[in-house]
């Protein structure tokens, strides 16, 4: 049997908590016998939760008390100093002490952000973790980064993020010799504004990446690179806008399909085809945003996540964890050997 992947999951994190994440775990450790998930929160309600299922692998998961929830209006420094026993600040520590491998939140993403640098720390010599969701293209997926975490970047942050991207992308999705492309508002080199055109020559000038220059919005859904680089608030938007639209297209879609007699029954015989493409542009289906460059994994999916993402989620960290991503990183950006935790 494999070697049993840890992962804490925040049962009290989310708008649909307790019961989306507590299905997600259920159904984590019933589809793969390489995961044991530990829940995090107020015992008596993720029990109760639990009570609803029965044909599950029992021994896997494991609910640990955290009498305390960080709200996502509280400022996350505040809420990360003094309510030291909340799902989250609990979840954290036990990344932080190697009592876990992983930690999965839908709670408050500030909370996620400042406890997984204060708690789990930083990898030695990484300047900013960044926030890097998969993103859904026309021939796969690409990697954001960053989308949340680092507003004022510099340009020494991006080409971090540039070699974080290129490690993730080659090892957790498969792609080799990763294109890297940084968001600007134009293909020409010339163009951006002052941080684009500062980063732009060290990424053309960085050893271990394939930089193939810029990459406008418009271009991202086509695939055109497979790392996207850019500081929070430019990924911020991409990342809502590209939200946002997906589904108004998908509302608009069904929407005409039901207009009337004729485009019902022509929905029914394309329904499996365009049931199967819609489903690739699903953003749950590629789990969770990874806080890359900490010396655990933390992985934050939406505040509104259902099963399907958390348990994602989960299955992520698997294979963040069996591809030794956090070890890769640390050799990469500090230049030293880093040994695996065990």
């Amino acid at each position: 049997m494999a070697e049993l992947v840890k992962v804490v999951v925040d049962a009290m994190g989310g708008d649909n908590a307790p019961a989306e994440p507590v299905k997600a775990s259920v159904d984590a450790v019933t589809e793969r016998q390489d995961i044991q998930v530990i829940l995090t929160g107020k015992k008596d309600i993720i029990e109760k939760e639990l009570s609803k299922y029965e044909n599950y692998p029992k021994d896997r998961i494991q609910v640990v008390h955290a009498s305390e929830v960080i709200e996502t209006a509280e400022p996350p420094v505040f809420a990360i100093r003094k309510k030291k026993d909340s799902s989250i600040v609990v979840g954290l520590n036990m990344v932080k002490k190697q009592e876990a491998d992983a930690f999965v939140s839908s709670g408050s993403t500030g909370a996620v952000l400042v406890g997984g640098q204060v708690l789990v720390g930083r990898s030695k010599g990484v300047e900013r973790p960044p926030l890097a969701p998969l993103i859904p293209t026309k021939d796969g997926v690409s990697l954001l980064v960053d989308c949340g975490a680092n507003v004022d970047a510099r340009p020494s942050h991006l080409v971090q993020f540039a070699k974080m991207g290129s490690i993730y992308m080659e090892n957790v999705v498969g792609v080799k010799n990763p294109r890297v492309a940084i968001v600007n508002n134009g293909a020409e080199e010339e163009k951006g504004n002052a941080l684009v055109k500062e980063t732009f020559p060290l990424l053309k000038e960085c050893e271990g990446i394939n930089f193939i220059g810029s990459i406008e919005a418009r271009d991202i859904p086509a695939g055109y690179a497979d790392v996207i680089v850019c500081e929070a608030f430019v990924g911020n938007v991409i990342l809502k806008l590209y939200e946002g639209v997906g589904a108004t297209l998908i509302d608009k879609i069904k929407g005409g399909m039901m207009a009337n007699f004729r485009s019902k029954i022509g929905a029914l015989l394309v329904k499996p085809a365009l049931k199967a493409t819609l489903k690739t542009f699903d953003a749950s289906e590629h789990g969770g945003a990874p806080l890359l460059g900490l010396k655990g994994l933390v992985v934050k999916t939406h505040g509104s996540a259902v099963a399907v993402e958390i348990k994602n989620a989960i299955f992520q960290c698997v294979q963040f964890k069996q591809q030794k991503i956090n070890e890769k990183i640390a050799e990469q950006i500090n230049g030293e050997t880093v040994q695996p935790q065990q």
